[in-house]
This record gives structure tokens, C-alpha cells and sequence, in this order.
């Protein structure tokens, strides 16, 4: 009879168990499996306790109290399962409880955030509840935005034996992660990554060109004067047979490079080469500005006043 009584107890208790794991709250609250970090929130039910069943926020440090135990336990790393067992071995030890029941749920992820920054649509920061892939946290900020960059930049803190850390970082093709589909680019991100989309580089054309400008820098090729030209629709009437490059060098001085630009239009040397964030300057031909001037009053004014108006501005 005792031994029947025993089974029953026990079957009740492991029910009651099941019954309550699979209650509404309980299938609301429980995310996907994710070790515990700090400032996590879990929920913790200890069966015919109500005392000790409670939402606890994991501290800073990893651990957690529960009410009437001495300890502190550990959550940092740990699993839900693996932290119910740590929960009633320290109930059990405490003799508080003799072989208790215990039900751990992840409330809320705090301790494995994923920040998504950059040229995207909407700059985002979310925890990663289960794995997450690198397309669906961009997805999460709506998708790159239109000044996107060739490149996306995936980092994570390393953590090292002597308690630093070392930040990894790796570089997305975004042409072989969209239009190649490579699932190989596609990472796992399980929390602690950040994700930087950089804008596209640029070169300035400025000066005597019929449509100044930003313009992007060619995807793996050269980007040259005579392209810069052909974005900018030309070059305006008075412009100069020189023009200029101006580049900031790696150590942040700035530099003046002179550009033969007529013979390069007249295929008398080379085109050159243009870097991200260079600014190409086209100044005015002041003469010909004038000439042009001159001409426009000869033909306003006309015969005799005109040409006498050519001789006095000699």
C-alpha cells in the first residue's frame, strides 16, 4: 500500500509538473533554449511552494537569490534545465524541501543584444532570443538603406584567459550575401554581435561641370577621372585645361594632386585613378570666361561701337 501511495504521489507530482510547463502563461513566457546571462529575467516555479515561485532578474554578477537560500546560484552560462537542477540541489541541501520540483522559463533575454547600425533603414538594437541569422537581423532594421556600402562589418568581443577581450571582426560581401546567396556568408549570430552596414565611398566633383556632386565609387573596378566626368554630364563651357585632386593620406594631411585634364580628354595621358572621399575640382579658364564675355557685348552692341568696344578692353 505504501509503495502504491508512493507511485501515485509521485505520478501527481511529475503531472502536475507536465500540466503546469504546458500552461498558457508558462508556453508564453518560456523563449528558445539560450544559456542564462546577466540581467536576464527568468521565471522560476517550485511546485507547492508558492513561496519560492517567483520572476527573478539575474544580477549583473550572474547569480541570483531565491527566498530562505543562504546561497547565492549561479545562471551565467547555464541552461534552463541545467539551472532547475542547481536550483533544488541547493533546496535540497538547505533542507528546505525534500525532492523538489523545480520549473525554470526564460521571461527575457537582456544579456545577448544585437545591435544593427549604419545605412539602414531603421538602426536597431534587439536580443537575440534563439540563433539569428545575419539576414534576418538586417531584416529587423528594414533592410540597407540606399547609400549602403560593397561591405558589411560583423563583430564580436572575444573574450581572452586574462579576463579581456579581443574584437573579431569579419567582412560581408553584400553582392555574394544578396545576389549570390552564399549561405556561407549568411552567419549565426547568437547574441553579442554587432553589425555595421558603412555608406558607399563617394567622390566630390565640384567646380566647372555641368552637374556637381557625390558620386559612388566603382564595385571592384577603377574609378577614374573620365567616369567622374561622364556622372557629372560633362564639363561646363569655361572650364579649365587643369583640375585638381584633393585627398586626405593616411596619417589625416591633405594633399594636391594636379590633373592634366585636357590632355587626358584629348587621349594625350593617361586617366587617373579617383579614391573614396577624394574631392575633384575643375576650376574656371578666367580667359576664356572673358573672351566669352567680350564676344556677348561685340554681338550686342554690333559694327562700329563693337569693335571699338574690343579695342578698349585690349
Amino acid at each position: 500500500m505504501r509503495l502504491l501511495l508512493s507511485v501515485l504521489l509521485f505520478a501527481g507530482c511529475v503531472f502536475a509538473q507536465s500540466a503546469r510547463r504546458a500552461s498558457p502563461e508558462f508556453l508564453g513566457a518560456n523563449l528558445p533554449s539560450q544559456p542564462v546571462g546577466p540581467n536576464d529575467l527568468i521565471a522560476v516555479s517550485v511546485y507547492d511552494a508558492p513561496e519560492l515561485s517567483r520572476t527573478i532578474r539575474v544580477g549583473a554578477d550572474g547569480f541570483f537569490a531565491l527566498p530562505m537560500v543562504k546561497q547565492r546560484i549561479k545562471a551565467d552560462g547555464l541552461r534552463a534545465a541545467d539551472l532547475e537542477v542547481s536550483i533544488a540541489m541547493a533546496l535540497s541541501e538547505e533542507e528546505i524541501l525534500v525532492s523538489p520540483v523545480v520549473t525554470v522559463t526564460i521571461a527575457e533575454y537582456h544579456s545577448r543584444p544585437i545591435s544593427v547600425s549604419g545605412s539602414v533603414r531603421m538602426p536597431i538594437v534587439f536580443q537575440a532570443e534563439g540563433p539569428t541569422t545575419l539576414l534576418e537581423a538586417l531584416a529587423r532594421g528594414q533592410g540597407l538603406a540606399n547609400d549602403a556600402g560593397r561591405e558589411i562589418l560583423v563583430s564580436r568581443a572575444q573574450p581572452e584567459s586574462d579576463g579581456k577581450a579581443t574584437v573579431l571582426t569579419r567582412r560581408i560581401s553584400v553582392r555574394g550575401l544578396f545576389e549570390d546567396a552564399d549561405p556561407s556568408l549568411n552567419l549565426i549570430l547568437t547574441g553579442g554581435e554587432d553589425i555595421r552596414v558603412p555608406e558607399i565611398g563617394k567622390v566630390y566633383v565640384m567646380g566647372s561641370v555641368k552637374k556637381s556632386g557625390a558620386f559612388p565609387v566603382q564595385d571592384g573596378f577603377d574609378t577614374t577621372i573620365m567616369q567622374m566626368l561622364a556622372l557629372a554630364e560633362g564639363l561646363a563651357p569655361f572650364a579649365g585645361k587643369q583640375a585638381f585632386i584633393y585627398r586626405r593620406e593616411g596619417g589625416g594631411a591633405k594633399s594636391e594632386i594636379a590633373v592634366p585634364l585636357e590632355k587626358i580628354m584629348k587621349r594625350q595621358a593617361a586617366d587617373m585613378t579617383l579614391m573614396a572621399d577624394d574631392i575633384f575640382y575643375i576650376p574656371d579658364n578666367t580667359n576664356k570666361r572673358l573672351s566669352m564675355a567680350i564676344l556677348e557685348k561685340v554681338l550686342i552692341f554690333g559694327g562700329a561701337a563693337g569693335t571699338a568696344l574690343i579695342y578698349a578692353t585690349r
